[in-house]
């Protein structure tokens, strides 16, 4: 599973109003919420009625909503029908479809309907399912589209239908066939109005040779760089290329990248001539480019980026750049992989981890910021980009590499020099990607600013004007939902205080399960939902007074916090921000800025009868203990949902918290909750049901220190004979099923894994032990209790649009033991119990799930309900004389 979804089983319901609400749960807190809330007993299947807008308000604050005022003069029309469009053929399919699934999230409502269409990798489109929008990865349902969705047979027959079916097209492929002009070309040659920069455009701008040659005859400082075209590349040319850059041919440092390609996919460092074209021809044979760039690798800078919103007329482009985000690459101490060729690749853009840290605005120069903007602001004009963009660069305090002949070149200052290198026409839009980042820190929900950016598109096209359902709307989760703060409150709207966070190795999970929980639940208008991070127990030690123990849960500390705090993706950041928010110097510079942008943005959107105003305030976090969060919930009658993963979370010890004051929360009870997060207690409670074809899996369980105390070749003898195998598995006894996972081939690898422990290593390098296998994440601190199970080798499942079954799925399962791993969640009160359907989890590399696979943004297969083949077989043992119905799989 991935990035902004977490694997957490459980069962929850949300009290209120002296009834029981059932929340949908899943194995993907994602999926939690998709349409089907069941509230009230009504069953909703698109957003809350949306809150009509009042008149706008002064910079100096925040407009919030109200319900039931109707713009005058507005002649209500249809809802407006928008094609949302995601996939390609770029290695981003996976982040697409997550931008796919925000935006429905946040457009889809009684006044806009949203229509889900998907390109595949071989550029074949299908109509799909809001459902299928909410799969974790393309390879969901990739290889059963033919089946379930409407195909078309060719991308003109898409267009055609677009042109009929939808008002507006709104495309979210990211890269090839999305950013470089292939979808905006085909919707251009059939009049489909779509919105974005036009094809020509995107074309020029998304080739970075191109566009870096159109930002320098515009006078903008660029990075030098060669490029490569085909295998037959002249060597003796870069070599002096090299030279000419006071570069050694040898070893001189330079960075390798595709010329049309995203920020992130086949990036890499190469040093001298020959690693160049070694990693340039690697580039091209994976596929991902025949053109790639070599350039300089800015030694000392610091990368930034910026959106860009355009709110001009539909003749007069008026774009206006957010407060830019620094992108920090952080490295944790000794113990760390020492990565000096360190960038921002794919992993650190989209797997929340502690090696990238995030700062809105940049930690720069005053004078620096204001150049990243206004220049941002003028290549977006003067490259003809619409509606909205990405720009990405990088500033360098002194430059040691001579980067321009010329001094007059926009970018340099006395601070240093600015450089823009990436320009992303559709720029991410997941959850917590940097558009609802930088839009949040300067008034923006998510639906604002989505919303905002299709009013604009419409503007260009005059047919469009007669369709005003979404003009006068901003939605209920727009409303600032800081505790305790003087906005006036839905009456009777149910308190629900989410919260998420915790030490945990799954804190980076629970903060995008409580995000999305949060981000759901502000859509419906009879709830009044607030985030809360639980800090760590390393947060509230270094805080206390002496002679209080650490352990003392009462004493945690926990942040309420305010829209755009909650948009970050570690709590490691979210806590620095909640620190940052009331330091009296950041957050004066932070407030000046963030009002200079909105004074900015309202010039033009003042025009526009469309924009109601600006519908997230300027509010800072809160801090309590945990002691006085628990008796404000319950003197304000809140509900508690618990996204915190292991630890407090899920040990029983915040059950037995809230249950002592008689505060209601979701999930399991105490007990219930401190025997599963103890994996052995687990097997030891289930072990009865074994009749019942229940089975748990045979566990030896060592200390920590004993490990270290003992030999390593007796200690493997010993684990081998009492559980009867060959191979091992190690993990953790108490943390989730992601990190300290590993499979153990000899008595080598499982010295190598102590000696991880014994040396606190944040994570085991690729390769480390006897098979090839991906990097392995390890608990922090080492835990103290480890299981040791006989490894279960599952069947090898190959899911794939290029190869076919017997059923023309590209779906295979073979091997012989038909062991598959599942996950499934269960649902509903005590005693009544039912089970979702589950999924098949798929490893695409290694002998068990990655931390990627689970989490990385794009990244891990889930088949959801398991393939024909598969439940055909589970029926056929525990049933065998009864039929399976096809259209079910």
């Amino acid at each position: 599973m991935a990035t902004s979804s977490s694997i957490s089983r459980f069962s929850s319901t949300l009290l209120r109003n002296n009834h029981t609400v059932q929340l949908r749960s899943s194995t993907n807190l994602q999926l939690i919420f998709p349409k089907h809330l069941e509230l009230n007993h009504k069953l909703i299947t698109c957003r809350a009625t949306r809150s009509s807008a009042v008149a706008r308000a002064t910079i100096s604050e925040v407009v919030v909503v109200s319900s039931g005022v109707a713009e005058k003069g507005k002649e209500e029309g249809r809802a407006l029908r928008v094609g949302l469009i995601c996939g390609g053929p770029s290695a981003e399919r996976g982040i697409s479809l997550n931008s796919a699934r925000s935006v429905l999230d946040h457009l889809q409502g009684d006044d806009l309907h949203v229509s889900c269409y998907y390109i595949d990798c071989n550029l074949n489109a299908h109509a799909i399912s809001s459902a299928q929008v909410y799969s974790n990865t393309p390879a969901d349902f990739d290889f059963k589209l033919e089946s379930l969705a409407q195909s078309f047979s060719t991308l003109a027959d898409l267009a055609e239908h677009l042109s009929a079916a939808v008002d507006i097209v709104f495309p979210v492929i990211h890269g090839r066939f999305g950013e470089d002009g292939g979808i905006q070309e085909l919707l251009e040659k059939y009049n489909v109005p779509f919105v974005g920069t036009g094809s020509s455009e995107c074309c020029q701008a998304f080739d970075k040779y191109k566009a870096s040659s159109e930002l320098r005859k515009h006078g903008f400082v660029t990075v030098p760089s060669f490029l490569v075209q085909g295998y037959e590349t002249n060597k003796s040319e870069l070599s002096e290329w090299f030279r000419k850059h006071q570069l050694d041919p040898d070893t001189g440092k330079v960075v390798v990248k595709p010329t049309r390609g995203g920020s992130s996919i086949g990036v890499t460092v190469a040093y001298g001539v020959n690693d160049s074209l070694v990693k340039a021809s690697e580039i091209m044979s994976e596929g991902i480019d025949d053109k790639v760039l070599i350039e300089l690798f800015l030694e000392g800078g610091s990368e930034f980026t910026a959106i860009v919103l355009d709110v001009g007329s539909s003749s007069d482009s008026f774009p206006v750049a957010l407060l830019p985000t620094e992108v920090e690459l952080q490295f944790l101490g000794e113990n760390d992989l020492k990565e000096n060729d360190a960038i921002f690749n794919y992993r650190r853009k989209y797997l929340p981890t502690q090696q990238v840290a995030y700062h809105t605005p940049p930690r720069f120069p005053l004078d620096v910021i204001e150049n990243i903007r206004k220049g941002a602001s003028i290549l977006f004009q003067q490259l003809h980009l619409q509606d909205f963009a990405r720009i990405d660069g990088w500033f360098l305090p002194d430059s040691g590499c001579k980067l321009s002949s010329s001094e007059s070149e926009f970018g340099r200052s006395e601070s240093g020099t600015i450089i823009f290198t990436d320009i992303n026409m559709i720029s991410g839009m997941e959850q917590t990607s940097f558009l609802f980042q930088q839009a949040s820190k300067v008034g923006f929900s998510h639906t604002n600013i989505l919303r905002s950016i299709v009013h604009h598109a419409c503007l260009r096209f005059p047919n469009l004007a007669s369709v005003s359902g979404i003009s006068s709307q901003i939605p209920s989760r727009s409303k600032s939902s800081e505790l305790n703060k003087s906005f006036p409150r839905r009456e009777g709207a149910q308190k629900v205080f989410v919260i998420f966070g915790g030490d945990t190795s799954e804190r980076q999970v629970s903060l995008m399960s409580g995000t999305n929980v949060w981000l759901n639940l502000l859509g419906f208008n009879d709830l009044e939902v607030t985030p809360c991070l639980l800090s760590s127990t390393s947060d509230y030690a270094s805080s206390v007074d002496i002679g209080i123990k650490a352990d003392d849960v009462w004493n945690r500390t926990v942040w309420s916090l305010p829209y755009s705090l909650v948009l970050r993706h570690t709590t490691e950041e979210v806590l620095d921000a909640c620190v940052e928010a009331i330091e009296p110097n950041r957050a004066a510079l932070t407030s000046d800025l963030r009002k200079q942008v909105m004074n900015d943005l309202m010039e033009g959107l003042k025009d526009h009868n469309w924009f109601t105003g600006f519908d997230i305030a300027n509010e800072l976090p809160k801090k309590f203990s945990l002691r006085e969060w628990i008796k404000l919930a319950k003197e304000v009658k809140a509900t508690v949902f618990i996204a915190v993963h292991g630890g407090i979370g899920e040990d029983g010890r915040l059950q037995s918290l809230l249950d002592a004051e008689g505060v209601p929360y979701t999930g399991p009870g105490a007990l219930a909750s401190k025997i599963c997060m103890d994996k052995v207690a687990t097997s030891v409670a289930v072990n009865h049901l074994a009749n019942l074809g229940i089975l748990t899996i045979n566990k030896e369980v060592w200390r920590k220190d004993d490990l270290s105390n003992k030999p390593i070749n007796d200690i493997w003898h010993d684990l081998t004979q009492k559980l009867q195998c060959e191979t091992l598995c190690v993990k953790p006894a108490r943390d989730g099923c992601s990190t300290g996972v590993a499979r153990l081939r000899c008595s080598n690898d499982l010295a190598i894994y102590i000696k991880a422990l014994e040396d606190s290593l944040l994570r085991i390098p690729p390769n480390s032990l006897s098979k090839a296998h991906g990097m392995i994440e390890m608990p922090n601190p080492p835990p103290e209790l480890l299981i040791f199970e006989p490894f279960i080798e599952t069947d090898e499942i190959i899911v794939s649009s290029k190869v076919k079954n017997e059923t023309g799925h590209g779906f295979m399962w073979k091997g012989n033991s038909r062991w598959v791993e599942i996950t499934v969640g269960v649902i509903g009160k005590r005693g009544s119990m039912h089970s979702l359907s589950p999924s098949v989890t798929v490893k695409e590399t290694g002998d068990i799930l990655s931390l990627e696979e689970k989490f990385q943004g794009g990244t891990g297969i889930n088949l959801t309900p398991p393939p024909l083949s598969i439940m055909r077989y589970v029926i056929e043992i525990l049933h065998p004389n009864s039929k399976i119905d096809s259209t079910v799989c």
